[in-house]
């Protein structure tokens, strides 16, 4: 899926399942999708798409930095998605990304 292209239906059809981030390294993270929440009701802007947040869940370490990153989904394919830190949550650690 292009980010571009990217819905709230289409997360929410995936709420609970796991996304895998794949360091350079070769080391592998698993941040699972928490929750997808309409930020407004209708389009904004010169987009057709409603705005919405998604909540993804982490281990508590490593913590990681507010950047890009890849995440791969087995039916969404790879997506490059910016993830800000929120902290943590009963031993997890919450990353938000906002799409506009």
């Amino acid at each position: 899926m292009e980010l571009h292209n990217a819905t709230l239906e289409a997360f929410e059809a995936v709420t609970g399942e796991g996304f895998r981030l794949a360091f350079d390294d070769g080391e592998e993270l698993e941040l699972r999708l928490h929750e997808v929440r309409a930020l407004a009701e209708q389009p904004r802007g010169n987009t057709e798409r409603i705005p919405f947040s998604l909540l993804f869940t982490g281990p508590a370490t490593p913590i990681l930095e507010q950047r890009i990153y890849p995440l791969e989904h087995e039916r969404l394919g790879r997506l490059e998605i910016f993830l800000v830190p929120l902290g943590p949550v009963e031993n997890k650690i919450h990353y938000e990304a906002i799409f506009t």
